[in-house]
């Protein structure tokens, strides 16, 4: 549980990452260098090292940084998430609701925590709510149902659902995952277009 008295509460780092994250952070990232270091093209490999330096830095680094500066505040005026690098506060009139979700994926749990919480908006937007997830809570379900309850007098407002707000939910959800594939198969013609350029006589 995070350091409460009343509805406030501080959500910190108060374990590590599993060994498991780096395990296989490492695995991925050695596979990929014997891959780039086992081609004879000087000009592929080169590429493939700055690229791979990239997830590398994308990786053991950000992802650190998030776990050791990020943390959530709850306190009776509102909520504050604190990422790594910016944060954001929301009153509690401008929350609609709290909510601890499965994360999707077979790296769940060693990349990326099993279950995440989440803040959305009345406009339908989705915010993660930093360390309170598994990896941090033993049971962040139970959790958020407590701090719910805490924190239901500080709204002024029943925690129930909204047709309308929950149309935007779905909505922005088909919105956010066409923006991811679009994302991947533009970074897969990227990495196409160079393997083809390099790979020229």
């Amino acid at each position: 549980m995070g350091e409460a008295t009343g509805v406030e509460r501080l959500y910190r780092r108060r374990r590590r990452l599993p060994g498991v994250f780096f395990g296989t952070a490492t695995a991925v990232l050695a596979v990929g260098l014997l891959e780039i270091l086992g081609t004879d093209d000087s000009r592929l490999r080169r590429w493939g090292l700055l690229g791979l330096g990239l997830v590398f830095v994308g990786i053991l680094v950000k992802v650190p940084l998030d776990h050791y500066r990020a943390y959530t505040r709850v306190t009776a005026d509102g909520v504050t998430a604190q990422w790594a690098v910016r944060s954001r506060t929301w009153t509690w009139q401008e929350v609609y609701d709290i909510r601890v979700e499965r994360v999707q994926g077979e790296k769940a749990g060693a990349m990326y925590p099993t279950w995440m919480t989440y803040l959305y908006d009345f406009e339908g937007r989705r915010y993660s709510l930093p360390q309170v997830t598994d990896w941090q809570l033993d049971d962040p379900v139970t959790e958020i149902s407590v701090l719910r309850l805490d924190a239901a007098p500080h709204r002024g407002l029943r925690w129930e659902q909204r047709h309308d707000v929950e149309e935007r939910i779905v909505r922005r959800t088909a919105q956010r995952k066409a923006r991811i594939q679009k994302a991947v198969w533009a970074m897969a013609l990227v990495i196409v277009a160079a393997v083809l350029v390099v790979s020229r006589p």
